[in-house]
């Protein structure tokens, strides 16, 4: 058994070492290892605390368990993780929670509520992207250690700073940003006060499915099976993680047997697989919305017929027919059908006259020249030079600046864009998450600890912002669904967003390879399943 073992591990070491280049038709990947080809150069860190991309965030999910999750195919129902058990006081703000007993980090080192205290801590002191989700019930870097502690060793007490709606509150710590580290792992790779940050970019601290073995920003990762995962083995060994960013090279892997799985084919490929018997589709509707952001900051674009014109503008029909039929389907609100309070109202469609109107109103009736962000894979490209040529119809000359997914959310992060194209995913399964980052924005100003997608384009909505953040602590659903509806309307009308497609998550595998789970989620991909026949 030793002796197969160092051959399998030889074997896939000149496996990686060729880089999946096409080989023969009989290429087979090892028996013990799943291969996709997807698309990761989105990816800047693997700390829980920082990950804040698609990509990035489904590794999290796979590395690191949460004190809770929930049902991927019943949303409404939570379960425990790391926590055995939990409840709320009567004041509405005091949560506690009981450790499941006997979990071990990768480490060996024990699951206790002081590690969970720590990361919980940690999150909200570093403040990083997705810190937000923590910090919205009132804690922050001064007061988090009061009000995030330890009692015993298995058992956590959290207190928010009101009362909120408990499933509210629950679900925000379904986020990768809540999931438990290794307390004394990570401290001893603290570097100049960092709480390990660094260190956490490239490695792993958790207790979950898998460890991460290596991580090349745009290139690969390789995650390897924690055979002592409290749930159970995995049912693979490794999973490798390469970045194709081209989906008809993808395809030839597939084909050839060099990966296992394609995960971002064109609808034309999907089409074309879909009928061949050797492989496989699962697919799964996302929340993911595919979306424009207008930065207020530009004058042309903060001008309201400007932005009323681009929405006129844009042939949702035809893009999804063209280019991503299959992946995405047009919906134009923010909250994803499925939502409490989603809407499928669609009041735009391509109208070049109307658009021409508008823009004649903005005082720019020969259009105006702008730029737009886009990441440089498929159908990111695809999307932006189809709406390249229909804008140009008004006399729009749209400049499409291409970069990598690093390259174009960092620009995106620090307002310094004219257009971005881009998805947003719901950081938890409650419809304040895309209310807050589409509809809200406290402070406007560069410097703002709140930094969602409104603030990033500079739109001012104090009385918006008002609304949104009421409705999130109001008990009774139909009127917070009422609530969602008509701010979902106002936004279509006003907003600084030009919102396109809802995601549907699509992933071709050869057919002896099943299991792959694709939840409701970007953070709800799992491969612990998978299986190689």
């Amino acid at each position: 058994m030793e002796i197969q073992n160092r051959f399998a591990a030889a074997a896939f070491a000149a496996f990686v070492a060729v880089g999946l280049v096409a080989g023969p038709a009989s290429a087979q990947t090892p028996r013990d290892t799943i291969v996709m080809a997807k698309q990761i150069d989105d990816i800047i860190s693997l700390d829980p605390a920082e990950s804040f991309e698609f990509s990035g965030s489904e590794v999290v999910a796979n590395l690191y368990d949460r004190l809770i999750g929930y049902d991927l195919k019943d949303v409404t129902k939570l379960n425990g993780e790391l926590a055995a058990s939990w409840s709320v006081a009567a004041d509405g703000m005091t949560y506690t929670f009981k450790m499941r007993p006997g979990v071990k980090f990768h480490s060996g080192n024990p699951v206790t509520a002081e590690d969970a205290a720590y990361s919980i801590q940690r999150a909200v002191v570093l403040n990083k992207s997705p810190g937000f989700i923590l910090t919205q019930f009132g804690l922050n870097k001064d007061n988090v250690r009061d009000k995030v502690k330890a009692t015993a060793p298995d058992t956590l007490v959290i207190v928010t700073d009101k009362p909120y709606a408990p499933t509210f509150f629950y679900y925000c710590l379904t986020a990768p940003v809540a999931a438990i580290v290794d307390a004394k792992l990570v401290q001893a790779n603290v570097k100049d006060g960092d709480f390990g940050n660094a260190w956490l970019k490239q490695n792993s601290a958790g207790s979950g499915a898998y460890r991460l073995r290596v991580w090349r920003a745009s290139d690969q990762y390789t995650l390897e099976a924690n055979k002592a995962w409290f749930r159970g083995a995995p049912k693979n060994n490794r999973v490798v993680v390469r970045h194709i960013p081209e989906t008809a090279t993808q395809r030839l892997l597939l084909e050839k047997g060099d990966v296992d799985y394609a995960r971002d084919l064109s609808k034309d490929d999907i089409a074309v697989l879909r009928n061949n018997p050797a492989f496989a589709i699962e697919s799964g509707n996302k929340g993911a919305i595919l979306y424009l952001g207008l930065n207020q900051k530009n004058p042309n674009l903060g001008k309201p017929e400007v932005r009323e014109a681009l929405k006129w503008l844009t042939d949702y029909d035809a893009i999804e027919r063209n280019l991503t039929a299959g992946r995405f389907k047009t919906h134009q609100a923010f909250l994803p059908i499925g939502f409490l309070g989603a809407i499928d109202d669609k009041p735009y469609k391509f109208d070049l006259a109307k658009g021409k109107a508008l823009l004649a109103a903005a005082g720019l009736p020969n259009g105006f020249t702008v730029t737009m962000d886009v990441r440089n894979v498929s159908p990111y490209q695809d999307i932006a030079q189809a709406i390249q040529a229909q804008w140009a119809q008004a006399g729009i000359k749209l400049e499409l600046l291409p970069g990598d997914g690093r390259q174009t959310l960092t620009k995106y992060r620090a307002r310094n864009h004219d257009i971005y194209i881009g998805q947003w995913g719901p950081d938890y399964q409650d419809p304040h998450t895309n209310a807050e980052t589409f509809a809200v924005n406290i402070d406007n100003t560069d410097d703002a600890r709140s930094k969602t997608l409104a603030w990033r384009n500079a739109w001012d909505i104090p009385a918006m912002s008002r609304t949104i953040l009421a409705a999130v602590q109001e008990t009774d659903p139909a009127k917070r669904r009422a609530t969602y509806e008509t701010v979902q309307r106002e936004h279509q009308r006003t907003s600084p967003f030009v919102i396109m497609s809802q995601q549907i998550e699509v992933a071709v595998s050869r057919k002896n390879v099943s299991g792959f789970e694709i939840g409701p989620s970007f953070d709800n991909n799992y491969y612990h399943e998978i299986v190689k026949k």
